[in-house]
């Protein structure tokens, strides 16, 4: 380092015996870059930043954060039980459409207190307010006969309508709405169907069942070709003069040529498990990234 510096010296005095000032000068320049590279800096930490960082550790924000796979993995949790819950309703369901059928109650009230139960009724059809329910696959013991097919249609019988008819009473003379059970497209027309047009005093069993939501997206019931595309027992009663009662007849009270009974199916959204996997997958990768982030820096 001293020889350096003297080599300095020696240039500098050189220039003042001759040199040009421009010589003496990049070799000045040369021999300090000579001592940078012989002399590499050190470049100290800045202990007054680490500290603060062990300080600090996760901080109010990764606690925030700590929230939402806590809380997601609550949620799914939770789904788990409203999924065993909707299972023994739907199971509750199916219990109470076995059960033994009960006289049909004087007032519509108790009647909506009774979905799903089997309710007894006497009289005969009125054939002239018959109308149509659909499209509607074909079920047999609450299941669709179809489930295989890729699509239901027409073409393969596969896809029909309920046969909704209004039944008058023998006790009373009040008019209620009977499901008689399912029809293929083709036979719709009831004159392609005589014998199943029966006139005589029945007695049948039916299944309660209340008005049902509209589905999204579902057509408007085409009331001057009485089409229901969505049970409407208000509705369908106001347009045959009819007490708001509705029940689905048994299999039982199918009669050959006529609509196939027992169309009813105890039916409710039970989308739970998919809720489980969605809220269990963002706990996780939640957690994943709060751990990347906070623990393992």
């Amino acid at each position: 380092m001293f020889a350096i510096r003297g080599n300095i010296v020696h240039l500098i005095k050189r220039n003042s015996t001759g040199l040009s000032q421009n010589y003496a000068f990049k070799n000045v320049c040369n021999l300090r870059m000579y001592s940078t590279r012989i002399e590499p800096q050190v470049i100290k930490p800045n202990l007054r930043n680490l500290k603060k960082a062990e300080k600090e550790g996760i901080g109010p924000i990764g606690w925030f954060l700590l929230v939402i796979p806590v809380s997601t993995f609550g949620l799914g949790t939770w789904q788990i039980k409203r999924k065993k819950w909707k299972e023994d309703l739907i199971e509750n369901l199916n219990l109470k459409t076995r059960e033994p059928a009960v006289p049909l109650p004087a007032t519509d009230y108790e009647v909506s207190q009774l979905e799903f139960r089997k309710v007894r009724v006497r009289g005969h059809f009125d054939h002239s307010g018959e109308m149509y329910l659909g499209p509607r696959s074909l079920l047999s013991d609450g299941q669709s006969t179809y489930q295989g097919k890729l699509l239901s249609t027409a073409s393969n019988n596969s896809s029909g309508y309920l046969v909704i008819t209004p039944f008058l009473l023998s006790d009373t003379n009040e008019k209620i709405l009977v499901n008689r059970g399912w029809i293929p497209f083709a036979n719709k027309n009831p004159k392609t169907r005589p014998d199943g047009q029966i006139t005589e005093e029945v007695e049948l069993e039916g299944v309660v069942r209340l008005t049902e939501p509209r589905p999204a997206f579902s057509p408007k019931n085409k009331l001057d070709s009485r089409v229901w595309f969505h049970r409407d027992v208000e509705g369908m009663a106001e347009i045959t003069d009819s007490r708001p009662v509705f029940i689905d007849a048994s299999a039982e009270s199918t009669v050959k040529g006529g609509p196939i009974g027992g169309q009813t199916k105890a039916f409710l959204r039970n989308e739970h498990f998919s809720y489980i996997i969605t809220w269990y997958g963002i706990s996780l990768g939640t957690a994943y990234l709060w751990y990347k982030k906070f623990i393992k820096k």
